[in-house]
């Protein structure tokens, strides 16, 4: 199955975003720590320009800590400022205008010496949907401005926020890019909530993240389902990952007629249950490995 989700408003999106660009002092690209390659939206560079950047990775608390050090200091050796946040939390969210101000240190220094004041940070949050932009905008502002929802395509248009006197952030709907080059990156999207679920075969999902969870994550697979069955040696064998989406569809009394398995069903709770962190901490890419 190939996946391609790129709505209209993203289109519109992506030219209101160049249109505000002379506005702003600096982007806030948010990646999602479970997968921050797949998240990375390759149209940002080329939107930007030269804007300066730094690079927030959300979703930390449902990625696993070690590889998510290993990306920030990926991300800092290719000369980018970057930090892991939990914004459902908050933990670390704070840091945020005290980095932005750090890259915008000579910028600040020059008003300075003339004698201006400078005026609040004004900061752009760029990210695929469901990324989390307006749960983090929410806990830098302190209050519950921007909308929030647990699927993609909820912010639909654009909103300042100002975060108190230090900086205005400028919201924006997550934006998609018009062809996924690596198929592999529209399923580990799909596998994490960043493309609208209507359009996806949802077995088709589900196979490809239990292949995922096999090949990296066996041993917390086994614990969270409590199944007893051998760990597939071919992952290329179709027939093996099936066996092990039936163990856990079984387990969870996920039977039709003739005892056998609903799979549709078994591949709802697969998702889920992934999606929130009731695994435990997950990350489908190693920095060690691109």
């Amino acid at each position: 199955m190939t996946i391609q989700w790129f709505p209209g408003h993203m289109t519109r999106a992506r030219r209101q975003i160049q249109d505000k660009l002379k506005l702003i002092d600096i982007a806030v690209e948010l990646l999602d720590a479970r997968i921050p390659l797949s998240s990375r939206n390759p149209m940002v560079d080329e939107i930007l320009l030269n804007k300066p950047r730094m690079i927030v990775l959300g979703k930390s608390d449902l990625a696993d800590p070690r590889e998510t050090e290993a990306w920030i200091e990926r991300f800092k050796y290719e000369g980018h400022e970057c930090i892991a946040v939990d914004a459902s939390t908050g933990t670390r969210v704070g840091e945020i205008p005290g980095l932005a101000k750090k890259l915008l240190h000579e910028k600040i220094a020059k008003q300075l010496s003339k004698g201006i004041n400078p005026r609040a940070v004004r900061a752009l949050i760029v990210g695929i949907p469901n990324v989390g932009k307006s749960t983090l905008i929410n806990r830098l502002a302190g209050r519950n401005i921007a909308i929030t929802g647990d699927r993609p395509g909820v912010t639909k248009g654009q909103q300042w926020i100002k975060v108190g006197t230090e900086m205005e952030l400028l919201d924006t709907p997550g934006i998609l890019w018009p062809k996924f080059e690596d198929p592999i990156v529209g399923y580990r999207l799909a596998m994490t909530g960043a493309i609208r679920e209507q359009i996806l075969n949802i077995e088709d999902i589900a196979f490809f993240a239990t292949r995922e969870l096999i090949s990296r994550y066996w041993d917390t697979l086994v614990d969270r389902f409590g199944i007893d069955v051998e760990r597939p040696t071919d992952l290329e064998d179709s027939s093996e990952v099936v066996r092990i989406m039936e163990a856990i569809g079984r387990k969870r009394g996920c039977l039709i007629s003739g005892g056998n398995v609903d799979l549709e069903k078994s591949s709802g709770i697969i998702l889920r249950e992934m999606r929130a962190g009731k695994l435990g901490r997950l990350t489908l890419e190693s920095a060690s490995t691109y």
